[in-house]
């Protein structure tokens, strides 16, 4: 096949994945940037041009630096307590011990159950009335009053990072694994003879082999968590107070809640390009911190 014929191939087999993200990503984009310039009704019909009076009536906001606070927060708790949680996880999982096939189907579990449903269990685990919690520590004489667990801001968050690191932990795990797998048996068994112990082999080994795939775990799971928002408005709506409202959450209370569709279209393009602008900066501090280390 000469090299024209080659090139031909090479697009045709590409044109299914542009045509995808030029219609469900692409597109929407655009219209979502347009919409934020543009006076909307409650339905969405654009009746005007608004110029950058949305921008300016989202930076006036006094909500604004609260939200953009608790979405950072969430982001890195969840983020660093997954990947925490995971490596220790993976490097259990892939030693040879009895039980591990079940111990690793179980794991998936979390990961495959449709997360509405995954964040009602929680929400009915936690409920201040009826929540299983509750009424078992009143049942066991433990609690003498129900605790309203997602009534307190702080309580609140603690929760919906727990929540985030629990249905985050096995698709992060799973991809830790696949780069343990990958790390030849050779090299442990040389620091072996050599006296190093489990500690200094996971440091001098396992990190800097595992460090690629700590990286884009990192990477995707920041990205699905800043764009997460079934966790945390079955949990708490964004309550209470605005404490746990985030850029996904206020944007969807905006254009659905309070009929200001064209500031949560400002809000959501703002969000688009800071998730933009922090991935390509993580990205290229990766790229050079690989280099110098490579």
């Amino acid at each position: 096949m000469n090299q024209s014929l080659q090139r031909r191939a090479y697009a045709l087999w590409a044109l299914p994945v542009v045509v995808l993200v030029l219609v469900f990503v692409a597109y929407p984009l655009g219209l979502l940037i347009v919409s934020s310039f543009s006076s909307l009704s409650f339905s969405g019909q654009v009746t005007g041009w608004a110029g950058w009076d949305n921008y300016q009536a989202l930076l006036i906001d006094p909500a604004l630096p609260n939200v953009l606070r608790n979405t950072a927060g969430w982001t890195v708790g969840v983020v660093a307590g997954t990947l925490l949680i995971s490596i220790g996880v993976a490097i259990v999982l892939n030693e040879n011990f009895p039980g591990r096939r079940v111990v690793r189907w179980i794991l998936v579990i979390p990961w495959a159950t449709s997360l509405i449903i995954t964040s009602l269990v929680f929400a009915w685990l936690f409920d201040s009335r009826l929540g299983t919690i509750n009424v078992i520590g009143m049942s066991a004489g433990i609690l003498s009053d129900p605790i309203a667990f997602l009534g307190a801001g702080q309580t609140a968050k603690l929760i919906l990072i727990f929540v985030g690191i629990f249905v985050s932990v096995p698709f992060t795990t799973y991809l830790l694994l696949s780069g343990l797998q990958g790390i030849p048996a050779e090299y442990y068994e040389a620091a072996s003879i050599d006296g190093a112990n489990r500690i200094r082999r996971f440091r001098y080994i396992t990190l800097p082999l595992l460090r690629p795939f700590i990286q884009l775990a990192g990477l995707l799971n920041a990205i699905y968590v800043f764009n997460s928002f079934p966790i945390i408005w079955i949990l708490t709506r964004g309550g209470p107070a605005n404490d746990t409202q985030t850029i996904i959450t206020y944007m969807y209370k905006m254009a659905f809640s309070t009929d200001e569709t064209g500031k949560a279209a400002a809000l959501g393009t703002g969000g688009f390009f800071l998730l933009l602008l922090l991935g390509s900066a993580y990205w290229i501090t990766l790229r050079r911190s690989n280099r110098i280390t490579g």
